[in-house]
């Protein structure tokens, strides 16, 4: 019986498979989204994102934001002022990268809330 990990990875080469039935168009122009809606985000604090090194904006919870950048290799930083969170990744013609971000709760946060009466939130960014 295959085990779940290996079902997955054949879902995934089905879907490269049926990839290479469609071309994206080289006139388009890439672009970048990132999203902060998930449930899971504790939806207090900023989340500031920047691509390349360039800021982007403030998102807040239920924020989004989506920019054209030269298809290639890029480099996504997403801080909350405190703890950073750094995705390389690379898009291609007329290709679109969408990201979620998220701010949330850790080990170690309830613990120090409790004591401290403030506690780390840590950064989570999940291509979608």
């Amino acid at each position: 019986m295959p085990s779940r990990l290996d079902t997955f990875a054949a879902e995934i080469e089905d879907l490269d498979r049926f990839d290479r039935f469609f071309e994206r168009d080289a006139s388009l122009p890439a672009s970048v989204t990132l999203t902060r809606t998930s449930q899971a985000d504790v939806k207090t604090r900023q989340l500031v994102p920047s691509v390349d090194g360039i800021a982007l904006t403030t998102l807040l919870w239920g924020d989004s934001i989506t920019r054209e950048l030269e298809p290639g290799r890029h480099r996504l930083r997403v801080h909350n002022t405190l703890v950073w969170k750094t995705v390389d990744f690379a898009i291609a013609p007329g290709e679109q990268a969408f990201f979620e971000v998220i701010n949330r709760t850790g080990l170690g946060t309830l613990a120090m809330t409790i004591v401290f009466g403030i506690g780390p939130l840590y950064v989570t960014i999940q291509r979608m």
